[in-house]
């Protein structure tokens, strides 16, 4: 995020700082009816959703993410779910070939049906975020502020009214949840560290040094959260219980995101340059992260999502505008999904 020169996408953006009329349910899609395991990819460049079918692995619908008039709906990039309720996090740039920003501008806390597509909430923010996230509870809907004086907006996930104002970082990036709902760490990319977040009581607990630039800090289900440092080419595993390092992985690579499968013990991180995903093994002896090997996905290999049972992998390559579906126990491509421009975030819906 640092010494960098804006994108196009940034430069034409058009800011706004008022709720839209999108309120309310729009009509585009309401002959969808997603009652079946699914996931939901999404399309920065279109603005649109994808949804695809986990018993076939087709897609069955494309959502449009509307706006109208200057209230354009742009780079749409992480999403998150709640019941049948998906938030996604519009921050109005491309951040494809890494998250260099220099200055800000306003973006969007967009959440959407998950059933019939139909936008629930669509709501302009000061500053621009990064993703949007459901507390662990799904009472509050959770967004970071990307900006030199970084702060974390807490909202009534039911009446979307500003709860909290929590001051992190500069310019924060990812938020996400520890696996036992009682933490959230925000990367502050250009303070190179990790704020941790009481979730109750809104304070920040600890300040976690890590490497250069992070991104995330993504929830491992095993107590650990692991930091993709973009700039630094690493990964910071923090030991929840206490925050604190507990291994600094080296990769040799730009990190897309890391994505842990409690089921396998397995560390996967995709390689955007490469297009492929590079995966670790949990070793009971040194215990440790150890290198088990890579694999081939698609150009611009980004977001992970697995599946509850461990055994399928979901993998948005965003040069390629396709989806890779892994088999976990193998490592190998079962299927090249094609979804629409940019895919980005994914998540699961059971």
């Amino acid at each position: 995020m640092k010494n960098a020169i804006l994108t196009a996408s940034f430069l034409g953006a058009i800011l706004v700082t008022s709720c839209s009329k999108s309120d309310n349910a729009t009509d585009m899609n309401t002959a969808l009816n997603v009652n079946y395991p699914a996931a939901y990819v999404v399309n920065g460049e279109d603005a649109t959703v994808s949804v695809i079918k986990l018993s076939t692995n087709e897609v069955t619908a494309t959502i449009p993410l509307m706006g109208t008039g200057t209230d354009m709906i742009m780079w749409p990039h992480h999403i998150s779910s709640h019941e049948n309720h998906l938030a996604i996090g519009v921050p109005g740039m491309d951040f494809s070939a890494g998250h260099a920003v220099t200055g800000t501008m306003s973006g969007k806390l967009l959440v959407i049906d998950a059933m019939t597509g139909a936008i629930v909430k669509n709501m302009s923010l000061p500053v621009m975020n990064h993703n949007t996230i459901y507390s662990p509870n799904g009472s509050e809907i959770w967004v970071p502020q990307m900006d030199m004086t970084g702060k974390v907006l807490v909202y009534d996930a039911t009446t979307y009214a500003l709860k909290n104002t929590i001051t992190v970082g500069m310019m924060p990036a990812e938020l996400t949840f520890s696996s036992d709902g009682t933490k959230a760490y925000v990367a502050n990319g250009d303070d190179d560290n990790v704020s941790v977040i009481n979730v109750t009581t809104k304070a920040v607990i600890a300040t976690v040094t890590v490497g250069n630039n992070p991104v995330g800090a993504w929830t491992g289900t095993n107590g650990q959260m692991f930091v993709d440092n973009e700039d630094g080419q690493s990964i910071s595993v923090i030991k929840v219980v206490d925050n604190t390092i507990a291994q600094t992985i080296a990769l040799g690579f730009m990190p897309g995101i890391a994505s842990h499968n409690g089921t396998k013990s397995e560390l996967w991180v995709s390689d955007p340059m490469a297009g492929k995903v590079h995966y670790w093994t949990w070793d009971t002896t040194m215990m440790n992260w150890m290198h088990g090997g890579a694999f081939n996905t698609g150009a611009g290999a980004h977001a992970i999502s697995f599946t509850i049972d461990g055994n399928t992998a979901y993998v948005t390559n965003q040069t390629a505008n396709t989806v890779s579906v892994i088999n976990v126990t193998n490592h190998t491509v079962t299927k090249t999904i094609a979804v629409g421009k940019k895919p980005n975030g994914v998540v699961m819906k059971m």
